[in-house]
């Protein structure tokens, strides 16, 4: 009814379902994590006139596909086992006989841009990861233009079957996530905060992305150097010791805290602090088609740090607690897909 995308409400937690999967979250703490999907395998853009003058449909050849939380803040030792896994899926998924690949978003090889999922946090894979799991996205593909898009439901239900008992590994396997989980949540928070990220081929590398043409039965390699699988940092800033939000705005920014269980004190009496105050210069709402950056981009300047009093009402979110990543995430005003897009 609220007409609300839960997939893309990891951040915002407007709506009872996503602060309730929140709620759980942080009471259970779980050390593995899978988000799941579906995409479409047989998409207009995949439509190709041949050497004939003929229209060839090609397809997104994976039947399941998996990636790992990325975010920047996650700690680097959650992401990389994450990409083993990522990794050693695929001769499992080869035996079981299902195409697999690593989770990609983008247009048909070779001339689009094919990257991982988005390094931001409001998708469950990086908003579980924040909270210190091995966290996953699964998506299985759809041909939605089918006559029966149905047809192939107990094939791709048995690839993600497969794909979770990879998931689930073995004790040994177990007990080395429960550890780095463990070790990860109790990390000290990085010296610095990427605040724009994007992916990138560093060397101009040329990978092998694969399609199939349904017509002939073929798999097809293409060759492309538009494979972007280096996530880039393009700018940061230091990382401060709390957030304060001005009493205007706290009326806003209560229920957000809330809702991610941060911990924040209220000004009784007015306080002199020494902050930055960040200010929004403006809202960048259509998609970049020239440097392919998504819509509602933000660009903040900020000012030199100076003692100002702050007056009663005024929220202090302190980087001294157990979801200090969280808070960065949700309140930090200089990330360019912050809060405020």
């Amino acid at each position: 009814d609220a007409k609300a995308d839960l997939n893309r409400d990891h951040l915002l937690q407007s709506q009872p379902e996503s602060q309730a999967f929140y709620r759980v979250a942080r009471r259970v703490l779980p050390h593995l994590a899978a988000d799941c999907h579906e995409f479409t395998r047989d998409g207009e853009d995949y439509v190709r006139i041949g050497e004939d003058h003929v229209r060839r449909a090609w397809e997104r050849w994976p039947i399941i596909t998996l990636d790992a939380c990325n975010h920047p803040l996650i700690p680097a030792s959650l992401k990389i086992e994450g990409l083993r896994v990522v990794e050693t899926a695929a001769p499992v998924l080869a035996k079981a006989g299902h195409p697999y690949a690593r989770y990609t978003v983008g247009g048909p090889a070779p001339e689009e841009e094919i990257r991982p999922s988005t390094p931001e946090v409001d998708d469950g894979r990086n908003g579980l990861g924040s909270h210190g799991a091995v966290s996953f996205i699964i998506e299985a593909g759809v041909r939605r233009s089918a006559k029966d898009p149905q047809a192939d439901l107990g094939i791709r239900v048995d690839a993600y079957l497969t794909l979770f008992q990879h998931l689930l590994g073995t004790p040994e396997s177990r007990a080395r996530i429960f550890e780095l989980s463990e070790k990860a949540r109790r990390e000290p928070l990085p010296p610095f905060i990427a605040t724009n990220t994007f992916w990138g081929n560093v060397d101009g590398k040329v990978g092998l992305v694969k399609m199939s043409d349904p017509a002939s039965g073929q798999v097809l390699e293409i060759p492309t150097a538009n494979l972007m699988l280096d996530l880039v940092i393009k700018s940061s800033v230091p990382t401060p010791k709390a957030y304060v939000i001005e009493a205007g705005a706290a009326k806003i920014f209560r229920p957000l805290l809330e809702h991610h269980g941060l911990v924040f004190r209220e000004l009784a009496a007015a306080e002199r602090l020494k902050a930055e105050r960040c200010r929004l210069v403006r809202w960048e709402a259509p998609y970049d088609e020239l440097y392919q950056r998504y819509e509602n981009r933000t660009i903040v300047a900020r000012d030199a740090a100076v003692e100002r009093e702050f007056p009663a009402g005024t929220l202090v979110v302190a980087l001294d607690q157990p979801l200090a990543r969280r808070a960065i995430q949700v309140l930090e005003p200089c990330l360019l897909y912050g809060l405020y897009s």
